[in-house]
């Protein structure tokens, strides 16, 4: 399969991301509209209408970019689906769903910019769904200080849900695994509608949103992409109920029943020479990620972690980590773990 090589930021540069936030409140930073690709409108124009396929690309026989137009974002929001090998010669078959969700700052392709997805999956009975969730690839409802903002766990969730089973006779069963800001995304909305997913998986993701640093975290995300870090999920003190409500460590107990991968690396020491920027953006989600599998512990939730010394917040180790945890996806699907 073909790859492109993403273009690796300064370490300066992400680390001064760390500082946005403060500097955005400072200043009274313009809060964008939505953080949607695509047309957006206001949450007081949104109507109450169905999502609706406006735009199909096909890239090959198997890889096809939808253009959603979603209700619940606000806006012409992009997925990528990629379709099993047997999906031409039996259409009207139903299959399961498995989300790939993306990181922070990237978008719906980097699951087959950056991996071996198409190739992987071409025997899998499995229809693959790679939904954006915005720049900032944190897919929730956006509180947008008491208004309505985009709402990307509706439209992934209930919207996508929708036009795949019209498209493309999708079943019931799903999972979801993501990366960074993804990984987060595959827990916490996992855990948000209990029963949705029958597995997720996570690869160096956000689990304990209010641990040490975690908030900073979260809101450079925010704040490196023009929004004022406050409408995502309010004030962290006084918006406290929001920030649990979208907390995985908070809501681990309604994993239970829910197949679990969770990965994670120490960062430094690494033996990744060439990308220190990596080694430490790990190295910061560190604790928090043995502390939520602790707490899946102590809860009696099963859960399969890879928890591994150096390693680097980067598709290197995140394309091993996807094809360690195809059993447990495969399993919640109802598919064969062994092929």
């Amino acid at each position: 399969m073909r790859r492109t090589r993403r273009h690796r930021r300064s370490l300066r540069t992400r680390l001064a991301a760390l500082t946005a936030t403060a500097a955005l409140l400072a200043t009274g930073g313009a809060l964008v509209a939505s953080t949607a690709q695509g047309t957006t409108t206001s949450a007081g124009e949104r109507t109450a209408s169905a999502a609706e396929v406006v735009g199909r690309h096909w890239l090959d026989e198997r890889t096809v970019d939808l253009t959603v137009r979603s209700p619940a974002v606000g806006a012409d929001v992009p997925v990528r689906v990629l379709l099993p090998d047997s999906y031409a010669g039996a259409p009207d078959r139903e299959r399961p769903v498995l989300y790939l969700l993306h990181g922070a700052h990237d978008d719906h392709t980097s699951w087959t910019r950056e991996t071996d997805v198409e190739e992987f999956l071409a025997d899998k009975e499995v229809i693959t769904v790679m939904p954006s969730a915005g720049p900032t690839g944190i897919p929730t409802d956006w509180w947008n200080f008491g208004r309505r903002g985009a709402d990307y766990e509706t439209f992934q969730l209930d919207e996508v849900t929708g036009l795949l089973r019209e498209e493309f006779h999708a079943g019931p069963a799903r999972a979801v695994a993501g990366v960074s800001t993804g990984g987060y995304g595959a827990l916490a909305i996992a855990a948000r509608r209990p029963g949705t997913f029958a597995a997720a998986a996570s690869y160096s993701g956000i689990l304990d949103t209010t641990a040490t640093g975690m908030r900073t975290v979260v809101g450079a995300i925010v704040a490196r992409e023009g929004q004022l870090p406050a409408a995502l999920w309010g004030s962290a003190v006084l918006q406290q109920a929001n920030w649990s409500a979208h907390n995985p460590y908070r809501l681990a107990d309604r994993l239970r029943g829910t197949h679990l991968y969770v990965s994670q690396g120490s960062g430094l020491p690494s033996d990744d020479f060439g990308n220190l920027e990596g080694a430490v953006l790990e190295g910061t989600l560190w604790s928090q990620a043995r502390k939520f599998v602790d707490r899946l512990d102590d809860l009696g939730v099963p859960v399969r972690s890879h928890l591994y010394r150096g390693g680097t917040h980067a598709w290197t180790a995140w394309r091993a980590e996807f094809e360690t945890s195809w059993p447990t996806l495969a399993t919640g699907l109802g598919l064969d773990p062994a092929r």
